[in-house]
């Protein structure tokens, strides 16, 4: 399985503080990597650096070996990675169908000029955009929403819209931000199910999760960061018993 995404030495400062502190990760194509640990562990700041939000310190992130340590946001997003935030970002007065075409924009390149004077080029990415974005909203079950404002969908629906806008951008590798919080057993189920159904289409995920129940049952592996540092690495039946993910995460009734 070849290696989508290698994060090596990575360390952010924020003032005198290690956020991440030296650490090393892979990330295998076709595979769901978890990420967990308490809060402010450092799993959003690791998301921020890989998605050029933040400069890191010191160290490099590869995408298939090619490295994007100073790449801007829309550049990583081109080349192929796209991620939720943990508060979801939506353009709350559009359309659910306009959000997901927002989304697809960064792969389309007629500029101001084009729009106003509505050239061919632009014409033909506009209907372009529209097809991809009905494709994705049916595909995360937001057809029936396509008309409403975002603002006014549910929860539920707004965490999938997060996802369909990441999606459009046309994504090799997806980072989400506990894409789960918030929700009920049922919801999150389902949800769970677009995770499995995105990794057929052959994007590989990563996830940022506080609900076990989630982690323990898509992942293929498990990263666990306390104060900054990677402590345990591995499949979730290795996680679940690990002494020190126990200790500083997990607790012993989890195990119990």
């Amino acid at each position: 399985m070849s290696q989508l995404l290698r994060v090596r030495n990575l360390t952010k400062f924020f003032g005198g503080l290690a956020a991440i502190h030296d650490v090393e990760l892979h990330v295998n194509q076709g595979e769901i990597l978890s990420l967990i640990g308490p809060n402010g562990a450092g799993k959003t700041t690791l998301f921020n650096i890989v998605t050029g939000i933040y400069p890191p310190s010191r160290g490099e992130v590869f995408l298939q070996n090619e490295p994007i340590v100073g790449c801007s946001p829309h550049q990583i997003a081109r080349r192929g990675i796209a991620r939720t935030f943990q508060t979801t970002v939506l353009f709350g007065e559009h359309t659910v169908l306009d959000n997901v075409i927002i989304g697809h924009r960064c792969r389309t390149h007629s500029g101001l000029w084009g729009s106003l004077l509505r050239t061919e080029r632009t014409q033909k990415e506009e209907k372009e955009s529209l097809s991809c974005a009905e494709e994705i909203l049916s595909f995360t079950g937001l057809w029936a929403h396509r008309k409403d404002l975002a603002k006014n969908i549910s929860q539920e629906a707004q965490k999938r819209l997060s996802i369909a806008m990441a999606l459009a951008t046309k994504p090799r590798l997806l980072l989400l931000d506990e894409p789960t919080s918030g929700l009920i057993m049922e919801e999150t189920g389902e949800l769970m199910n677009l995770f499995m159904s995105i990794i057929k289409r052959g994007i590989t995920l990563c996830l940022i999760e506080h609900k076990m129940r989630v982690v323990m049952n898509v992942s293929d592996r498990i990263i666990v960061l306390n104060y900054g540092k990677k402590i345990a690495e591995g499949p979730p039946r290795e996680i679940r018993y690990h002494p020190a993910v126990i200790e500083a995460y997990l607790g012993e009734e989890y195990v119990t």
